[in-house]
């Protein structure tokens, strides 16, 4: 396993694969995950973002780069679904993953829960674990960077009710810009990052490292893309 104090070195100026795919996908599958994440290493991806306790144990079996582990969970009275809770959270550190991603927006969480808590009571039970905030705006940012978190992601700008349909990369990543002035914490760039272009642009501008998703790994995603343009 890696050293935990190494993974910031390991991951700066790199790519992150994020390797996914929901129940309701037809990649949906620890084994398939984890060949997804072997292809990407053998090209040159120097961390993965995975979904799980099951991909995420499938995926550390065959890699040996980084895993910034989350877990998708949908909560009734909440919109918070990206490792929501304290329990989300044990489950996936005891994965032993070295990153642990969670939804660091100022939205309602489930059960009430408050996000410092968590990050105290993660941190204390789980030292050697890093933290990601995954954020929709510079508020959420200017928050995640005062309650304990390790590094910032623009994960989620363009998905939450107060973002919904904005696209990160709009005027040469105007907010990443300003997420990136106003961030204590290296920043790392994710969500709609879905060209080689984008990924190489927001390195220039300060990024710690990026992570792309579907643009690599959803072919369903990949295969729309080809048809509208055909269609049209």
């Amino acid at each position: 396993m890696l050293e935990v104090s190494d993974v910031e070195n390991k991951i700066k100026n790199g790519l992150i694969v994020s390797c996914q795919a929901l129940e309701n996908e037809p990649l949906h599958s620890p084994y398939i995950m984890g060949r997804m994440a072997v292809a990407a290493v053998e090209s040159g991806a120097i961390g993965i973002r995975a979904n799980s306790v099951v991909d995420i144990r499938e995926i550390k079996s065959v890699v040996d780069v980084p895993v910034i582990g989350i877990m998708k969970q949908v909560y009734e009275g909440s919109t918070v679904f990206i490792t929501p809770t304290l329990k989300e959270m044990r489950e996936i550190a005891e994965t032993g993953v070295e990153v642990i991603a969670c939804d660091a927006t100022l939205r309602k969480r489930p059960n009430g829960e408050d996000l410092k808590k968590i990050i105290t009571t993660i941190k204390n039970e789980y030292p050697n674990i890093l933290l990601m905030a995954d954020c929709s705006t510079v508020e959420d940012v200017e928050n995640a960077c005062k309650i304990g978190f390790d590094f910032i992601g623009t994960t989620l700008h363009g998905y939450t009710e107060n973002t919904k349909g904005m696209d990160i990369s709009n005027n040469d990543f105007s907010v990443m810009k300003e997420i990136i002035e106003v961030s204590t914490l290296p920043v790392i760039a994710e969500g709609k990052i879905d060209t080689p272009d984008k990924a190489k642009r927001v390195l220039e501008l300060g990024c710690h490292s990026v992570v792309v998703g579907g643009a690599i790994t959803r072919p369903q995603e990949i295969t729309k893309k080809f048809i509208e343009k055909i269609e049209s």
